[in-house]
């Protein structure tokens, strides 16, 4: 099993791959104006779990995910041509709420310090 910190290189060489990738590979019109927020990359190597957002917000969510889906394949094999690793993760994709989570308690404390 890797270490931790290699874990930690991995989930971050895949993070800066898949966003490459999207922005210069992917033709996909359901792709556009996504980016990567984190990856996690299982111990045992067999699953990587990519948390993606949008510019929009949840309103595309499901669109993106399904198009993601679509590209999985594509996505993993670009991967394993770029990362040497001895056995490719499954990628998995989910949406990750937390910019919009932000955005919005950063209005909210703005409305405050206005009032």
């Amino acid at each position: 099993m890797p270490s931790k910190v290699r874990i930690e290189r991995i989930e971050d060489r895949f993070k800066q791959e898949l966003s490459e990738l999207l922005i210069r590979e992917i033709s996909d019109p359901r792709l556009h104006q996504i980016f990567i927020t984190d990856v996690n990359v299982d111990r045992e190597l067999a699953f990587a779990d990519i948390y993606v957002s949008a510019v929009e917000g949840a309103a595309r969510s499901v669109e993106i995910l399904e198009g993601l889906n679509h590209a999985s394949g594509f996505l993993r094999r670009a991967l394993a041509a770029r990362v040497d690793l001895r056995a490719m993760p499954r990628l998995r994709f989910h949406w990750d709420p937390t910019p919009e989570n932000a955005d919005h308690i950063e209005r909210l404390l703005a409305e405050l310090k206005n009032k």
